[in-house]
């Protein structure tokens, strides 16, 4: 009887090593430390003295760098297998967070950003690939949907448990880190759980030299506009992740806790309405994304953080839009995907998303120096709405683009959509 609970852990342990698995542990884990300081950063710039330039260079650096190691690192794991792409992540992300942990300047956060996002970056294609994969029984839209989810409910929980931990633990800007690295070891131990590849584990040895990934010719159309889709949503939740805790601490409302709860509001509003496109599909999904996208942009041009309870909404809005345009994008292309190419087109989909939560949020850090943080918010935010409605457009456009005329023998036209 004493074996019981022995064998049941083993069992689970097992149970939760499982491929797909591990896949969704690793990008909930990877994204859960890449955005656990952001409800800290006035607490950081008030120790450290920096200005709204400096602080935006940190929050942006993270996707700039994603970004080249998404295009570039992404098809190594469909050579080599994920298990040694996973674990060079796990230990990026692990320098990452210790350099929030014992950082005494901007410096330490700026190196900390860089190997978070060179952690995400890498691993990012390998980990929505395998399980893509793992849930092919299940469908490949499935599978992306749930990769969608895994790598937002990350981001909301690493906002919230860092503004929680900043505001009421002991050592806020250690204690969140520690915890961290725990979490890494879990993964480190579930990564080392994996089968090789056939092909390393014979022994052969796999060349490989960086590449940018070749887009089919058939579907470079839906690649462009589900790039875009993606891009204007994380430019939506990257701006209020990235600003919105600067605008209520100048507002007089700077608790922690409560920035914390809305920026994990938007990611869990996110993570929430993702399941919705497997019923909508992934045409209606990002053209109700994009609306929803639209009406949180006027809004936060609105209040600029003046009203918390306004800002909550423009919150709550945006993740939902966030989720059905960000989820219905990566659908779209992967259920056109080779599989051959999967983890490489996933990576250059995912290239759009990291450049869409990076180079808005350094756009208002270079506006605030000749203009206000408030006046930078609105100007910024009117931009992405703008760019939203043309973006619908052209989804609409390409639609339609994907159906091809069949003339029956009763003479009516009838349109077949281009799976």
């Amino acid at each position: 009887m004493r074996l019981c609970p022995l064998i049941v852990g083993v069992t689970l342990c097992d149970v939760l090593s499982a491929s797909p698995t591990t896949g969704l542990y690793v990008l909930v884990v990877l994204t859960f430390g890449a955005y656990l300081p952001n409800s800290l950063y006035p607490g950081y710039q008030h120790a450290f003295g920096a200005d709204d330039l400096t602080m935006t260079l940190i929050h942006a650096v993270f996707a700039l760098v994603s970004a080249p190691a998404l295009l570039l690192l992404s098809p190594v794991s469909d050579r080599f297998g994920a298990r040694p792409v996973l674990r060079a992540g796990i230990v990026l992300a692990a320098l990452g967070s210790a350099c929030f942990a014992l950082a005494p300047g901007v410096e330490w956060l700026l190196v900390g950003r860089v190997a978070q996002g060179l952690a995400l970056g890498a691993t990012t294609g390998a980990a929505a690939a395998l399980v893509s994969e793992e849930t092919a029984g299940g469908g490949r839209r499935r599978g992306a949907v749930l990769s969608g989810i895994a790598f937002v409910a990350g981001t909301a929980l690493g906002a919230a448990v860092g503004g929680f931990l900043g505001q009421y633990a002991p050592a806020p800007y250690v204690l969140p880190f520690l915890l961290h690295l725990v979490l890494l070891a879990i993964a480190w131990y579930w990564v080392s759980a994996l089968a090789p590849t056939t092909a390393l584990a014979a022994g052969r040895i796999q060349h490989w030299r960086p590449t940018v990934p070749r887009i089919p010719r058939g579907m470079r159309a839906l690649f462009a506009t589900a790039s875009a889709v993606g891009f204007l949503a994380w430019t939506t939740a990257g701006l209020f992740l990235a600003i919105i805790p600067a605008l209520l601490a100048r507002s007089g409302r700077d608790n922690t806790a409560v920035t914390g709860c809305i920026l994990g509001s938007v990611l869990l509003c996110s993570a929430l309405t993702q399941p919705l496109v497997g019923r909508l599909g992934p045409r209606r999904a990002q053209l109700a994304g994009l609306a929803g996208l639209l009406v949180s942009l006027s809004l936060l041009s609105l209040t600029a953080g003046r009203s918390v309870s306004l800002t909550l909404a423009a919150a709550v809005v945006a993740g939902a839009g966030h989720g059905l345009a960000y989820a219905g994008a990566a659908a779209a292309v992967d259920a056109r995907a080779p599989g051959t190419e999967r983890a490489a087109l996933t990576g250059a989909l995912y290239l759009s998303f990291y450049l869409g939560s990076g180079l808005p949020a350094l756009a208002v850090g270079l506006l605030t120096v000749p203009f206000s943080l408030t006046a930078t918010t609105c100007l910024v935010t009117s931009i992405a709405a703008i760019l939203v409605l043309l973006t619908s457009i052209a989804v609409a456009e390409v639609d339609k683009a994907t159906r091809i005329p069949r003339i029956p023998s009763n003479g009516k036209i009838v349109y077949i959509k281009l799976k």
